[in-house]
């Protein structure tokens, strides 16, 4: 539960660093940088290069897809009938339509379920999760950020994001073995990602926004935390072959909002204040939210 500890040690001193007055307002777009353009390519580049891809995967693997598409067409929806802007339906989709099946997802699995259950969330964070942020969360998210529809501007900007040319590369470079310094390298920057996220987000987190962000938060959070852990359930209940896995498989889903995807949407200032709440918020109350859904799973079935 160390992960949990650092997470929350983090958060904090980015509360701690916005109220010293030492730190200047642009700390954030420097965390934020240095994160989007050092520390999730490393992260990319060996986790993708590393993983095992194979048949038995798929199940774990097609969950973020379906809670990202959902998310899509819930908000989206939502913008068409005019109840929310377009910025903001995407950074509800940035924020709800991603998990934190990673540095928050991987501590609670091994606490509520033991250490066998981290293949299938493993799975699900790199080939669901990364995968679906990195092509369709991207693409949106610079859509909102461009405003046009423009094929060639838009591809430029998804094809220059750091990111994208990382998985790229990840892929390209999987049938040549990386030296051991190299992964060293790679796994040390990585792991600067959510320590960094975590501290921008606390710099960023006002709570005296959330006057004006209440309602929209409350749906975010409630369609993350409560209603994708009852539609996942649903869908996978009658399809999921491994007791584990399926327990795994809906726990994911229940995680509070992913940090990479909630920097996307600081970065590309997708209505930044309301992203900081849905992760500040959003994660200690998913340590409870979690649990309770394990229980209701185990209680029903």
């Amino acid at each position: 539960m160390s992960n949990l500890l650092l997470l929350g040690i983090c958060f904090g001193l980015g509360l701690l660093f916005r109220r010293s007055g030492r730190f200047p307002e642009s700390t954030t777009q420097v965390l934020n940088g240095f994160i989007l353009h050092v520390s999730l390519p490393a992260l990319v580049l060996y986790h993708i290069h590393e993983l095992q891809i194979t048949s038995a995967i798929l199940l774990p693997a097609i969950m973020p897809w379906i809670v990202f598409l959902v998310a899509a067409g819930f908000f989206l929806s939502l913008h068409k009938f005019k109840k929310i802007e377009f910025k903001t339906a995407v950074c509800l989709i940035l924020t709800a339509g991603f998990g934190n099946t990673s540095f928050v997802g991987f501590p609670l699995l091994e606490a509520y379920l033991g250490k066998e259950s981290l293949g299938y969330g493993i799975v699900a964070d790199q080939l669901g999760t990364f995968l679906a942020l990195s092509f369709p969360g991207i693409i949106l998210a610079s859509l909102a950020e461009q405003g046009s529809w423009k094929f060639k501007p838009l591809f430029v900007k998804v094809i220059g994001f750091a990111p994208v040319q990382a998985l790229i590369l990840a892929f390209l470079l999987r049938s040549f073995p990386y030296p051991e310094w190299a992964k060293i390298v790679l796994l040390r920057l990585g792991d600067t990602l959510t320590p960094l996220a975590l501290v921008s987000v606390g710099f960023l987190l006002n709570l005296r926004t959330l006057g004006g962000h209440k309602k929209t938060l409350l749906l975010g959070l409630g369609f993350k935390l409560a209603f994708i852990p009852v539609l996942i359930y649903f869908i996978y209940a009658k399809i999921t072959p491994d007791r584990m896995m399926f327990e795994t498989i809906v726990l994911e889903a229940s995680m509070a909002p992913m940090v990479t995807s909630t920097i996307i949407a600081m970065e590309k200032h997708l209505n930044p204040h309301l992203a900081g709440l849905m992760l500040g918020v959003g994660i200690p109350l998913s340590f409870g939210t979690t649990w309770i859904v394990l229980n209701i799973i185990r209680g029903i079935t």
